[in-house]
């Protein structure tokens, strides 16, 4: 199989994971995001007028969201399907579904759960306007460290093995994952702008909303990603483990 057919492969199940997390989004965050907003008008309200809208809120919940989450998928598609390349018949003696469920594990947990754990996401509402920027550029740093931390922690585990065993190197391997991840968590900087009156119930929904959405993106990906590929190379005898990922290098 080529590169080209995995990398297009990737983008389309990317769109249809976007699709069913945005179903997913609809029904349990956008109820949160709506009350969210209540709250910040009430309080805009009773201090100053508020500020007209540059973007409805109907075409944020509906063609804004679907587009943003749409791109997102297909990105995401894409990435994913060249980091199968490169994993398949590299971490171990793992089948192609196996190889993307482990991809897309090792995903949702660098892109989505550990910038979460550092800097959850909070409702439209929450947060001061003139950090924004500040914020956003931390959040992308934290993506990137994680993808730092999780290369590196992978080349000491397969460096291991040889030594210690499969079984133990991994042990290490997470076990120093953690500990960077930790030591991520102490160094950054912390942001926390949540008005001390913002309902925490209300704040805790949300951010189990927007974890969820990333969850059904990732498993989505990976269980979907991984069967039609096993299906393509099974219907093709000629290709065997070394075809399908020759093109990865």
């Amino acid at each position: 199989m080529t590169m080209r057919a995995l990398l297009l492969r990737g983008m389309l199940v990317g769109l249809v994971s976007a699709a069913l997390a945005l179903v997913f989004a609809w029904i349990f965050g956008e109820h949160q995001v709506s009350l969210a907003i209540a709250f910040e008008g009430h309080h805009a309200h009773e201090t100053a007028a508020a500020e007209p809208e540059m973007v409805s809120r109907v075409v944020q919940q509906t063609s804004g969201l679907a587009v943003a989450i749409g791109l997102f998928g297909v990105a995401v598609g894409g990435l994913f399907a060249v980091a199968f390349a490169l994993a398949y018949g590299r971490i171990g003696g793992f089948g192609v579904r196996a190889t993307s469920a482990l991809v897309a594990g090792g995903g949702f947990v660098t892109v989505a759960l550990v910038p979460f754990l550092i800097y959850p996401a909070n409702p439209p509402s929450v947060g001061v306007g003139d950090t924004i920027g500040a914020r956003t550029g931390l959040y992308f740093a934290v993506i990137a460290i994680s993808v730092a931390i999780v290369i590196a922690s992978a080349q000491v585990g397969r460096r291991l093995a040889a030594r210690l065993g499969n079984w133990n190197a991994t042990l290490v391997a997470g076990a120093l994952f953690v500990a960077l991840v930790t030591v991520t968590y102490l160094v950054l900087p912390e942001v926390n702008e949540v008005p001390a009156d913002f309902p925490a119930v209300l704040l805790w929904r949300f951010r189990l909303a927007s974890l969820g959405t990333q969850v059904v993106l990732w498993s989505t990906l990976g269980l979907a990603f991984g069967a039609l590929t096993e299906r393509n190379l099974a219907a093709r005898p000629g290709n065997d483990r070394a075809t399908a990922t020759a093109n990865a290098g």
